[in-house]
């Protein structure tokens, strides 16, 4: 009779994004004070907290171009800012990064030919600039001037050059803000048919408190400090409260509380 052996367990997948006392100073300031956290693959983490906490400095750390950087940061198995990451991250900033005097389909040519030089590549090249103009719906405006466009359209040909090439992690700065409400649920719908559709991991920033419950995961700072890593679902039953909104402002009342028992105690 032969014994039965179980397969060996598989071992855990390594983390998108892992911090250790990450700690970022500007001049006498510290902006991100020892950040501990990790980011899942193949999942929607929401960035959220108030405006000047800290989250695009935190994003700035991700994607390599940070500085007075300290402390652990490895992103997709390399140190922050390794140049094996270049074509593997995709990052949209605040503002759109886009020429004015171009179409919506130079733009996104321009930047394939950076990111996939070679003639060679055209053929391929294209089809990724088709599918990323789809992806963000621009497609009747492909030909358009992008100074033509809307502010939120210019916002969208930004993601879209932001998804060329399939990166495996994208790090989105906000990239709802000032859009309306159904272009907000579209982007959205994106984001988590990158997630489950493609594998793809996404870090998404904003402080406003009715996306984190589009995330699978998030991440709460408050002047430079994380306050809670957890799901939705486990800050709401950690704090006893019905939002994410609520569970915030429950935690933040707890680092107020906290900090005067220490300042008291001096």
């Amino acid at each position: 009779m032969m014994n039965y052996m179980p397969d060996p367990p598989h071992p855990a997948p390594t983390p998108a994004v892992h911090a250790e006392d990450l700690t970022v100073r500007r001049g006498p300031r510290t902006v991100l004070h020892q950040l501990r956290f990790t980011v899942p693959r193949g999942q929607i983490t929401g960035l959220l907290g108030p405006s000047g906490c800290g989250k695009s400095t935190l994003m700035r750390s991700v994607v390599g171009t940070q500085a007075k950087v300290t402390g652990t940061l490895d992103v997709l198995g390399h140190p922050a800012g390794h140049p094996g990451l270049r074509n593997r991250i995709g990052y949209v900033t605040q503002a759109p990064s886009v020429y004015d005097d171009l179409t919506v389909r130079q733009n996104l040519e321009y930047f394939a030919a950076i990111l996939d030089p070679g003639r060679t590549a055209d053929e391929r090249r294209q089809e990724h600039v088709t599918r990323a103009i789809a992806d963000v719906d621009l497609t009747s405006h492909a030909d358009a001037l992008a100074g033509n466009l809307s502010g939120g359209q210019r916002s969208r040909v930004s993601l879209a050059v932001a998804l060329l090439g399939a990166p495996e992690l994208l790090v989105l700065d906000e990239p709802t803000v000032g859009l309306d409400p159904v272009l907000r649920r579209d982007l959205w719908q994106l984001f988590h048919e990158l997630a489950a559709g493609r594998g793809a991991t996404l870090l998404v920033s904003s402080h406003v408190m009715d996306e984190a419950e589009r995330c699978h995961r998030l991440l709460l700072m408050r002047e430079g400090e994380i306050l809670a890593d957890d799901t939705p679902d486990a800050l709401r039953t950690r704090t006893g409260t019905d939002t994410v909104e609520a569970a915030f402002l429950h935690l933040v009342d707890q680092a107020v509380t906290a900090g005067r028992s220490k300042e008291s105690t001096r």
